[in-house]
């Protein structure tokens, strides 16, 4: 279809270049002596067209045309031998008679040999076999059948024009002076260079009735043929209209004649033509943006529309649709394409501000407790007297509390720099119940505050693989999550187990408990559940998020268990375990114990 309709839209261009810069054809040297219907009337019809031609033979021998190119076929033998005879010394007079020869089925319908051997040369008036619109825009110079190949009547005509031989190669053919771009691999197609006005005709019936006007035949070449509309059988469609085959022989000579050549772009610039324009496209698009990308794309999609209108006037036919549906489509494609880039740079950009802004909120929500101790335990300290052992602690609480922020800093850089894809997470070995124990200090007088009983089961005895900053920041998140989304007077309860090689880490509580679709959302950024609002905590929503990504980072997974009224169960489960133990650790049993 696309190949169907790039060949339309050629040769559509095609017809209207030709039309639009008409080259001056300067002093013809060709006449048509036509043989017309009113020439059929006045010599009874078409059966009459041997003794016509034979007339038209016998008038030009006075004439002084220095070429006579004859496109009627002369391959029956007639029944009238006086006829023959007379048409043959006709033939025979004449210095430069080029006769025609068509091709049939079996092969080449030639002159009788009669003729042939009175003739100068012999040319095809086979036209142009491919037309796929019907119009015609070429002449084939060489055709072959068998193993005889004979050249077009007018190329023949040309050369005892010229009274040199042709001389030929892959890509031309010489003759004399003149060289005809017409390449081997092409069919030897010439391009014709239909003179616009035509080329100057005079009939038989004409010719008969004022016999002056032969003088104007005097050193012309004098194509004789049918011009009749309804005898013809070769009648041709050009980019000026209809004529007849005699007629476009007289302009295929013109055109050798006059040397403008018009010469079809090779296949390999073609698509060298579309992959420059593809390439410029996508330079422009690379490199430019917004209005700037848009008025170069403009330009070259008006270079795309003028390229084959300059080439056209300088000889050279370059296909019109290839480069300017390559500029077109390149151009359509490369601004989608920045189009989507510029939303999805536009996206990712607002998703660094929003990352940005849950840093700010993360920052500020998890450093609220450590420096609120470190404030209150300054103002304290300056405001009241107090024992020496006192102070000790105080200073203390608060060397503790800023060593604790500085560590929370770095386990934020540490996360962020870890979502990013810039921090590889370390693969140290340390032991859970260290972690747990740890975490349990540090909570526990956030629980003191709201009497709330911290039970840890007997710890399995495992090793851990990877980031203990990182994890004790996971699991302290855990528990002080279950503290302070707790009623007061409750508990909290802590167990860890290694069935089947991975160690499973629980914190359940006592609190208000999720329904199943907080449960599914739980780990979204920002997302607040009922427990903070019922028990009246400012949370922001990001820690849980964290959690859940430091653990998928370190190979395990989170596991929630909840229920409204009765509370809600996180479970670590990780299974980067060190080996170097003898064996995995056996399964405590569960004794509750106060801490």
């Amino acid at each position: 279809m696309a190949g169907w309709l790039g060949s339309a839209v050629d040769n559509y261009v095609y017809d209207w270049l030709f039309r639009a810069f008409e080259k001056p054809p300067g002093q013809l040297h060709s006449v048509v002596l036509g043989i017309d219907d009113a020439t059929f009337r006045e010599h009874g019809g078409i059966s009459g067209l041997r003794a016509i031609t034979t007339s038209a033979l016998e008038l030009l021998n006075g004439a002084g045309a220095k070429v006579v190119g004859l496109d009627v076929i002369l391959a029956d033998k007639s029944e009238d031998e006086a006829r023959d005879a007379r048409l043959e010394r006709a033939i025979g007079a004449l210095k430069n008679v080029v006769l025609p020869c068509d091709v049939q089925p079996s092969g080449w319908e030639d002159p009788l040999p009669r003729f042939q051997d009175k003739a100068a040369a012999i040319g095809h008036v086979h036209p142009d076999e491919v037309r796929q619109d019907g119009v015609n825009r070429t002449l084939p110079l060489e055709m072959t059948r068998g193993k005889v190949r004979r050249w077009a009547l007018s190329l023949e005509a040309f050369r005892l024009w010229q009274g040199a031989p042709i001389i030929e190669s892959p890509e031309d053919l010489e003759i004399g002076s003149v060289t005809i771009p017409a390449a081997r691999s092409q069919r030897r197609a010439l391009l014709i260079r239909y003179v616009p006005r035509g080329i100057p005709r005079i009939t038989m019936s004409e010719l008969q009735a004022n016999p002056a006007l032969i003088q104007k035949m005097k050193d012309k070449v004098v194509f004789v043929g049918v011009t009749s509309q309804t005898a013809a059988r070769d009648r041709i469609v050009s980019p000026f209209g209809d004529l007849s085959g005699v007629e476009v022989h007289a302009h295929a000579f013109e055109t050798m004649l006059g040397g403008q050549f018009l010469v079809p772009m090779s296949n390999l610039w073609q698509l060298g033509m579309g992959l420059i324009f593809a390439a410029l496209v996508g330079v422009v698009f690379a490199f430019r943006a917004g209005w700037q990308a848009w008025i170069l794309a403009a330009v070259l999609l008006a270079a795309a529309h003028a390229l084959p209108v300059v080439l056209f006037q300088n000889g050279i036919v370059a296909p019109y649709f290839a480069p300017v549906s390559a500029a077109w489509l390149t151009v359509i494609g490369a601004a989608s394409y920045q189009y989507f880039v510029v939303r999805r740079q536009l996206r990712q950009s607002e998703a660094d501000k929003s990352r940005y802004q849950e840093a700010i909120h993360f920052v500020a929500h998890e450093m609220r407790s450590p420096l609120t101790a470190i404030q209150g335990s300054s103002e304290l300290m300056s405001r009241y007297n107090m024992g020496d052992d006192k102070r000790k602690q105080m200073a203390e609480m608060i060397n503790s509390e800023s060593k604790r922020l500085a560590r929370m800093i770095q386990t934020f850089l540490d996360v962020e720099r870890l979502s990013e894809g810039e921090m590889e997470l370390k693969d140290d070995p340390f032991e859970a119940s260290v972690l747990v124990r740890t975490c349990v200090d540090r909570a526990r007088p956030l629980a003191d505050r709201k009497q709330i009983v911290i039970h840890y089961a007997n710890p399995a005895e495992a090793t851990l693989l990877g980031d203990r900053e990182l994890m004790e920041y996971a699991f302290y998140n855990l528990l002080t999550n279950a503290i302070k989304y707790s009623p007061a007077q409750t508990n909290v309860w802590i167990e860890s187990r290694i069935p089947q090689g991975e160690l499973r880490l629980s914190v359940r509580d006592e609190g208000i408990g999720m329904d199943a679709k907080e449960v599914r959302q739980i780990f979204t950024k920002f997302y607040r559940t009922k427990k903070a609002e019922a028990s009246g905590e400012a949370g922001t929503g990001i820690g849980l998020s964290i959690v859940d990504q430091i653990v998928h980072n370190h190979g395990g997974r989170i596991e929630v268990q909840s229920e409204p009224g009765i509370g809600s169960c996180f479970t670590m489960v990780l299974t980067r375990l060190s080996t170097d133990r003898n064996g995995p650790a056996a399964s405590p049993s569960i004794a509750n114990r106060q801490i």
